[in-house]
């Protein structure tokens, strides 16, 4: 995940995609809809940071179902930014919600995956403060 440090609380900052089949996906979304893709050194495999074909800018993430990231479930999932994530992930509980992995550290912040109480999942990120 790339999200930003500047994505203001309550934004969506980062869209990513993990799959078993990562490199699959990632030909198939070139393919379908003409993104390109850059390697994401991951220590030992890649992951795919999908970009446009007008300018190369980075538009969403393809990644591997490895490791920490076995428990993500295989959809688009967007990264909500959030001021607490440990506060959020506890008041999602509170109000009948699942935390389906995390909280914890990617190096740039903390996130974790929520699922609402109505199903749908969603990713929350909280950036590391500067300094």
């Amino acid at each position: 995940m790339e999200s930003s440090d500047n994505i203001p609380v309550g934004n969506i900052g980062w869209v990513d995609l993990t799959v078993d089949d990562a490199p699959g996906i990632r030909d198939f979304y070139r393919t379908v809809v003409g993104w390109g893709s850059q390697d994401v050194d991951m220590g030992g495999y890649s992951d795919f940071a999908m970009t446009s074909p007008l300018d190369g800018a980075t538009l969403a993430g393809v990644c591997h179902a490895r490791g920490d990231n076995k428990a993500i479930p295989p959809q688009w999932l967007i990264y909500i930014t959030v001021a607490d994530i440990e506060a959020s992930a506890a008041r999602c509980k509170e109000l009948g919600g699942e935390v389906v992995d995390g909280p914890r550290d990617l190096g740039q912040g903390f996130f974790c995956v929520v699922r609402d109480p109505a199903g749908a999942v969603a990713g929350l990120f909280q950036p590391k403060d500067e300094g």
